[in-house]
């Protein structure tokens, strides 16, 4: 359990349907661990839960994530609707659980991306119409003072402080790695043949890799997480215009999805705002400039403000066993059928 660090925290969240595709395969979930409150698209009837756009932050924190499913006919919408089902729960359970209560935070959260994983890819072996179903998934749990991101796929987390922003989580990507490997520019990359194509996501196959990054959080740092539905239709620095002309989080997202919509809207669109203020944490400045060392051919810290890839730890289960966690509903598949939650991983 964290530290009780009461900082506020102000967030908005919608998903957008877009103006070419008949249906919506992006979903978001937020969620106070503490409480267990959710907010996922049809939660509420639709509208957002006035408990979660503005609470405090304390004892177990929060989590927030942003997911964009893939396959033919309605599988993308399941994937990614189990996708945040799976990882909300097994969260909850986790930390109810005695023994993996111990686990850090950040820990927790990658088993919990890997047993979404797993989940999802058994659905799409149980039923023929979900074959070869898929998501992205990249999601913000912040704990203690800490923001910590966790990526599989190219959807996106920003990071908007002191008046800059910067991308946080890199892209899963085919271009991406090119970006990376020096092959081509981000303004390249932004009109390759190939952009859509992504190296990860959860289902496509038993095992992923959850790449897990940390950063301290400082007063006033606002996060945006988006599907690519609006990082390939608006640029970064017109994300941070958007945000800091609106007069609030919820008018900030909706102008970003008109933008995105204004410029095409070929594609679904998810954009989830948060924004963190007071409590204990550090006064809000503008971000250190100073070089530091790339992080294996990676972008530098510098370009990331510092946030550090923190490698799976070693002894970390593969599998859950389930005597060991509070009984707890399992995230029902459609049409209610019945299977158990994942057990292992990999």
């Amino acid at each position: 359990m964290a530290e009780d660090v009461a900082f506020k925290i102000s967030l908005y969240a919608k998903s957008d349907v877009g103006v070419v595709r008949p249906g919506n395969e992006d979903n978001f979930l937020v969620l106070n661990l503490s409480t267990a409150e959710t907010w996922k698209p049809g939660s509420e009837g639709g509208g957002a839960p006035e408990k979660l756009t503005s609470f405090n932050q304390s004892h177990y924190g929060s989590l927030a994530a942003v997911t964009d499913g893939m396959g033919g006919a309605l599988a993308g919408e399941v994937a990614s609707r189990l996708a945040v089902e799976c990882v909300r729960d097994r969260m909850l359970e986790l930390q109810a659980s005695p023994a993996y209560s111990k686990l850090p935070f950040h820990e927790r959260l990658r088993l919990s991306i890997e047993l979404a994983n797993l989940y999802v890819y058994q659905m799409s072996l149980k039923r023929s119409e979900y074959s070869g179903m898929g998501a992205t998934f990249t999601a913000v749990g912040l704990f203690g003072t800490t923001a910590y991101f966790g990526q599989v796929g190219d959807s996106r987390a920003y990071m908007i402080r002191g008046g800059r922003i910067q991308q946080i989580t890199r892209d899963q990507s085919l271009v991406g790695q090119l970006v990376e490997a020096g092959h081509i520019t981000k303004e390249e990359a932004e009109r390759h043949t190939y952009r859509n194509v992504i190296l990860q996501a959860l289902g496509a196959s038993p095992s992923v890799n959850v790449v897990i990054d940390r950063l301290a959080l400082h007063d006033n740092d606002a996060l945006l997480l988006c599907s690519d539905g609006l990082s390939n239709k608006v640029r970064m620095d017109e994300m941070k215009t958007t945000v800091d002309r609106a007069d609030s989080l919820k008018e900030a997202c909706e102008a970003l999805i008109g933008l995105a919509n204004q410029r095409g809207g070929e594609d679904n669109i998810t954009v989830l705002i948060a924004q963190v203020s007071g409590g204990r944490l550090s006064s809000s400045v503008a971000p250190d400039k100073r070089a530091t060392a790339p992080l294996g051919g990676d972008p530098t810290q510098e370009e990331r403000w510092g946030a550090e890839t923190i490698l799976r730890d070693p002894d970390l289960p593969d599998h859950i066993d389930h005597d060991l966690v509070d009984d707890e509903e399992a995230t029902l598949p459609p049409e209610n059928e019945t299977i158990p939650p994942p057990s292992r991983v990999g």
